[in-house]
């Protein structure tokens, strides 16, 4: 490994950790993830223990509950803790809005979330996170586990070289890429989301950079030809995907409940249990608009 890399993981593992009183935080990977105990998500938390668990998700970006009963009300307000939430896009009429049902089972024939990817890049302002809590897990409790890739560390192994480049490079991020990738065509009551988002974007709470390009909603690099953009979004592409450096693996089991930063983390929902079932439900949190100003330019990397 480049020097360059192995400082960007030291920077990572040694951290530093601020003592938990009212939580227990495992981490799942020196770099990515943690399994918190301690709390029970269907009671409202005390302002030490939101204290505890913002430190805990900034600190490991995917958190981990598990033996959680959790009713989709007291799912709702947990995710309130973190702010307003998001809004599913296209949600069924008569069904809460806030709420995303998620099941594959025999009939399916595929699935969302089968490949890395954040959700909802193309929103101007892309959720901050999503909590999915799963209430049916494949028969026999194997298969259907979901991937994380940490995208400051992402952005952290590419060469200076390389990093200096894409810092100044915004890609265009387009909500139909889905279905058109797909030969489909959007909903007619779909209002399609496009943004230009930098390549490379500021976190908006820790300050450091990290990699914003996915395979499903980023459609070209908008300063590049398109063979150029293709080329150097597939080498990104083939890093997230194939660096296990980058990556935490979740083992569902019923009633967990998963929360990840949506900005600093890429997610992978295996399938791998076809014909079996994998059932839950998944709430977001909004977020804000990310950039990579010049005015930020002395924060921390």
């Amino acid at each position: 490994m480049e020097d360059y890399a192995l400082r960007a993981v030291e920077r990572l593992t040694t951290r530093s950790t601020e003592p938990y009183d009212t939580i227990s935080v495992a981490p799942v990977t020196p770099v990515l993830g943690a399994e918190v105990t301690g709390l029970d998500l269907s009671r409202e938390l005390t302002p030490q223990q939101e204290k505890e668990l913002r430190h805990a998700f900034h600190s490991h970006h995917v958190l981990i509950f598990r033996d959680q009963d959790l009713t989709p009300e007291e799912h709702k307000r947990f995710a309130g803790v973190f702010g307003e939430l998001h809004p599913v896009a296209l949600a069924a009429e008569g069904s809460d809005p806030h709420i995303l049902e998620i099941k594959a089972d025999k009939d399916s024939r595929a699935v969302a979330g089968n490949g890395w990817h954040s959700d909802g890049t193309a929103d101007a302002e892309p959720s901050l996170g999503s909590m999915l809590y799963i209430t049916t897990v494949p028969e026999g409790g194997s298969g259907g586990d979901t991937l994380f890739a940490n995208m400051h560390l992402a952005y952290d192994l590419l060469s200076p070289a390389l990093r200096g480049f894409l810092d100044g490079l915004t890609a265009l991020h387009d909500g139909a890429k889905p279905w058109t990738d797909a030969g489909l065509t959007p909903p007619p009551e779909y209002d399609v989301p496009r943004t230009e988002q930098p390549v490379v974007v500021r976190h908006p709470e820790n300050g450091r950079k990290l990699l914003f390009v996915n395979a499903p909603y980023t459609s070209h690099i908008t300063q590049l030809s398109r063979a150029e953009s293709d080329a150097l979004l597939g080498m990104l592409y083939g890093h997230i995907a194939r660096t296990p450096l980058l990556h935490c693996r979740v083992r569902w089991q019923e009633r967990t409940l998963v929360f990840w930063d949506n900005r600093s983390v890429q997610h992978h929902a295996v399938w791998d249990y076809f014909p079996h079932t994998r059932e839950g439900r998944r709430v977001a949190i909004d977020g804000t608009s990310l950039t990579a100003s010049p005015a930020d330019a002395g924060r921390p990397r």
